[in-house]
């Protein structure tokens, strides 16, 4: 397998890892993390039987990425993996280390052709089936891993030019999947709808991102279709949950989740959300201070800092207060260790503060006391949060401090 040479981040010597030539920074510490994403590249590079023709099950997964839009890049995939049917949802990743969630992507082998934005795709079925099929994939040359060491680049999967999808199963497709993808519905309300009546948020977004849903169909890249179902069920659902009561006392969760760590305060009062986000130093983005956004009731519009995490959060918050029948003000703190050696997508955000609030550690009757207990629980000084939050300098709170 070849191995391009690292880009490296700073020209002088005496700042490369001793191992691989990347950033002291990131690498001087027990493990390099550019070694350890060609050795988990290595590994599952051996154990593949990559070839043109390629004989497996698409789990199914599509991938729709948005360089050169409105041409996107489409890129079905197939996989040798046994259990196939867990590729197509992260969001059951609950238990699991990093190095397994990349291994996960890296056994989906892609094919890729270029196609507008007008076009949708559904590959005889394959899209909308809920289940695995067997599929044939059949390429211009065998696919092969592209590794770029860089210090913050993702592990690719193997992948090459789609000539042919062949689907050599009955793909498992609801009957009230295909009348949703036929009816006269915006895409919005074929979102609400689908996440409604139980089908997977990835799934989702999957038919969303093959242009299968809406009125004027469009593919849509996978990395905004993420946003915009999760964004679309929140809104959702927050029209709900301001008609419940707030909690009666200031709740405290905390948990770690694939190196980020999650402290989340509930506040007795009306809906808002706050996500505070903060790259320790010897992360892989390196430190970056204290990024936030935040909304009241009224959505503030994109959230430019934290980005997609944004919603990935404010979902399973949103969720967690839906199934409680209740609201609060919501602050979460997520901080990025340099254990996440490697960004896997915004999944594992919104798994990492599900499984948060499933722990609560502290309950107080005043802001003081909760922000005193934070200040202990957080890795980054309190302080720094403070100066930058709206919802914990709100007025309503300022006269409890």
């Amino acid at each position: 397998m070849n191995q391009p040479r690292a880009r490296l981040s700073m020209n002088n010597p005496r700042n490369r890892c001793a191992i691989c030539k990347g950033h002291k920074l990131l690498c001087g510490r027990s493990f390099c993390p550019i070694l350890r994403k060609l050795r988990i590249a290595k590994s599952i590079y051996n154990s593949l039987k990559l070839d043109k023709d390629i004989f497996g099950e698409s789990p199914p997964h599509l991938f729709v990425g948005e360089a050169s839009y409105p041409y996107v890049r489409v890129a079905p995939s197939v996989t040798q993996f046994e259990n196939s049917s867990i590729l197509s949802d992260p969001l059951k990743w609950e238990v699991i280390s990093l190095d397994d969630a990349v291994k996960l992507r890296l056994v989906l082998v892609m094919g890729e052709k270029p196609v507008h934005i007008s076009s949708s795709i559904d590959f005889d079925g394959l899209v909308m089936s809920t289940e695995p099929v067997d599929s044939e994939m059949i390429l211009a040359k065998r696919p092969t891993f592209k590794i770029n060491l860089d210090d913050v680049a993702p592990v690719l999967n193997p992948k090459a030019k789609l000539e042919k999808l062949r689907v050599v199963e009955n793909p498992k497709v609801p009957n009230f999947v295909e009348k949703i993808v036929n009816d006269d519905l915006k895409a919005e309300d074929c979102i609400i709808a689908l996440y409604e009546r139980g089908f997977s948020e990835y799934y989702i977004i999957r038919l969303l991102s093959a242009g299968l849903l809406g009125i004027k169909k469009r593919l849509v890249p996978t990395r905004w279709g993420i946003t915009v179902v999760e964004d679309k069920i929140g809104e959702n659902i927050k029209r709900e949950i301001i008609n419940y009561k707030p909690i009666d006392k200031f709740e405290i969760y905390h948990s770690e989740f694939l190196g980020n760590i999650y402290t989340i305060l509930l506040i007795p009062d009306s809906y808002a959300f706050e996500l505070s986000e903060v790259w320790l130093p010897k992360s892989i983005f390196g430190f970056s201070g204290v990024l936030i956004d935040y909304e009241f009731f009224k959505k503030k519009g994109y959230a430019n800092e934290t980005l997609g995490a944004y919603y990935s959060a404010r979902l399973s918050v949103l969720e967690f207060l839906r199934n409680r029948k209740k609201q609060a003000k919501v602050v979460v703190f997520r901080e990025i260790t340099q254990e996440y050696y490697i960004p896997i997508g915004s999944w594992q955000i919104r798994v990492g503060v599900k499984k948060a609030l499933e722990k609560r550690v502290a309950v107080f009757n005043d802001i003081k006391s909760s922000l005193k207990y934070l200040e202990e629980l957080l890795a980054h000084p309190l302080k720094d949060y403070l100066k930058r939050s709206v919802i914990l300098r709100n007025a309503t709170l300022t006269s409890w401090i």
